[in-house]
């Protein structure tokens, strides 16, 4: 038996689970659910970010109420060594702190409400979705402006790929998604 996680959006999971049961009926069903994990938070706070690019959004249900999509270069690591090998590692930790300044900029304009030091004047988000970088979302994350953000429920997306609208469309849909966990049974394979 094995065991596998479909993501499922909140507004379809009734009717999928329906079709899910009529499909699979009784004791013996080739597939069954063991778990379900909801994610229902609103306004749900995104912050996305990568060496080339970052995304952050305030969402309302399954549309986003603020968001602001960039880009930042960041050098790739380089084959060279000596000196120009720290050069570019300087270079590259350089324009990496500026890219965590500028991302934490947007977060707390766009996500932090005024009242607790933002610029926002959405209500305060309940949930936060995080995807990208896992050592540049921390970096961001530390930023004591973004406190109000630390305690909230959160849902990793590390597997998306470099931020762009489209793709925080994607951490969007999938941050809100009801996790299913389907076990297939022998019968199943």
């Amino acid at each position: 038996m094995s065991t596998r996680v479909v993501e499922v959006d909140p507004e379809r999971f009734e009717g999928w689970l329906e079709r899910f049961a009529a499909n699979n009926p009784g004791p013996d069903a080739p597939q069954r659910v063991v778990g379900t994990e909801r994610f229902d938070h609103a306004p749900l706070a995104v912050v996305l970010v990568r060496r080339g690019g970052y995304a952050v959004g305030l969402a309302e249900g399954a549309a986003y109420a603020a968001s602001k999509v960039g880009t930042r270069h960041v050098q790739s690591r380089t084959a060279a060594g000596g000196w120009s090998q720290q050069r570019f590692a300087r270079r590259r930790g350089n324009q990496a702190d500026e890219l965590v300044r500028a991302v934490a900029d947007h977060a707390v304009r766009l996500l932090v409400p005024r009242a607790q030091g933002g610029g926002s004047d959405a209500a305060a988000p309940t949930g936060l979705v995080v995807g990208g970088d896992k050592a540049l979302v921390r970096d961001v994350l530390a930023d004591p402006r973004l406190a109000p953000l630390d305690g909230l429920p959160r849902r990793e997306l590390y597997d998306l790929p470099d931020p762009r609208r489209s793709v925080l469309e994607d951490a969007l849909r999938r941050g809100r998604a009801v996790r299913v966990t389907v076990e297939d049974g022998p019968a199943a394979g």
